[in-house]
């Protein structure tokens, strides 16, 4: 009896750790992968999280977020210092977010060490180029995304945070919802130079990036270019300790003023991975409830 009370038992601690085991049941799943760019003449790298669902509802497709590292960043910096598969696995089981698709993509590394960054074509670095005429159309070719502006969204931090607002003024038939986390609207005042030599890449990026002014953008539209504006759903993050909050606010000041919606918010932190962190909460939900409007 003794025995038996005791193979009970065992079998009962054996059945509680397999059901707290991260493998019991179908799970989501982070892959890195690479694409070859005849555009840049290399091999670019992508990660992409598909939902648990993925591998069991085979005839299933779904949403997609195209999620844009900052500068020094890669596609990987999404997942491992901002933790994106926790948050959205969080939020799905909630029900705050819907399963979606989330790619992103290799526009840098480290700059100081001759790598190339920015969302934007430049002399050598034609990556927008590739953006919209491989990459995107690869990934959802390969991978089972709906496909079209309503669900579509796009949302990145810093300097994929102003690739984002970029992005969804110059192409706004394609996203349904745009999300810029502390973003790199304009450079900063006292930046524009950062190098006497020409060929310097941070050079170049910085003449990218005022070349995209994401304000001026704004504040010269005409009617009709406002009326396409207004077509996504904008969302502005950035902390009261950010050095890009002036910038941030001025592209608000600029959206207010030409009548277009955009939710803005100023929250405790700095141009941090923690705070871009804990911006997921509220960007995965946001896009969730943009898709499919």
């Amino acid at each position: 009896m003794k025995k038996i009370i005791l193979s009970l038992f065992a079998a009962c601690i054996m059945l509680a750790a397999n059901a707290q085991a991260p493998g019991w049941g179908p799970q989501s799943k982070v892959v890195t992968d690479s694409i070859h760019s005849e555009i840049l003449k290399a091999n670019r790298a992508f990660t992409i999280y598909l939902p648990k669902s993925y591998e069991t509802d085979v005839n299933r497709t779904y949403p997609i977020l195209y999620l844009l590292h900052g500068m020094m960043g890669v596609n990987t910096s999404w997942f491992n210092d901002q933790r994106a598969k926790d948050v959205m696995d969080q939020l799905v089981a909630s029900g705050e977010a819907c399963e979606m698709i989330i790619v992103s993509p290799n526009a840098g590394g480290n700059i100081y060490a001759g790598a190339w960054n920015g969302y934007f074509n430049m002399p050598g670095w034609a990556y927008e180029d590739f953006f919209y005429k491989e990459f995107l159309p690869y990934i959802e070719k390969t991978y089972r995304v709906t496909g079209d502006k309503q669900h579509r969204a796009i949302a990145g931090l810093s300097m994929g945070g102003g690739g984002t607002a970029s992005y969804a003024q110059r192409y706004p038939d394609m996203y349904c919802a745009a999300y810029a986390m502390s973003a790199l609207m304009n450079i900063p005042v006292g930046s524009e130079n950062p190098s006497a030599n020409p060929d310097d890449k941070m050079v170049i990026l910085t003449k990218s990036v005022m070349e995209h002014n994401c304000i001026k953008y704004v504040a010269e539209a005409d009617d009709a270019r406002k009326e396409k504006l207004r077509t996504v759903q904008w969302f502005v993050d950035c902390g009261d300790d950010d050095f890009l909050l002036d910038r941030n606010i001025e592209f608000y000041q600029a959206m207010r003023d030409a009548r277009i919606p955009c939710q803005f918010r100023v929250r405790d932190g700095g141009h941090t991975s923690e705070y871009w962190h804990s911006a997921l909460y509220t960007c995965l939900p946001f896009v969730s409830r943009c898709f499919g409007k």
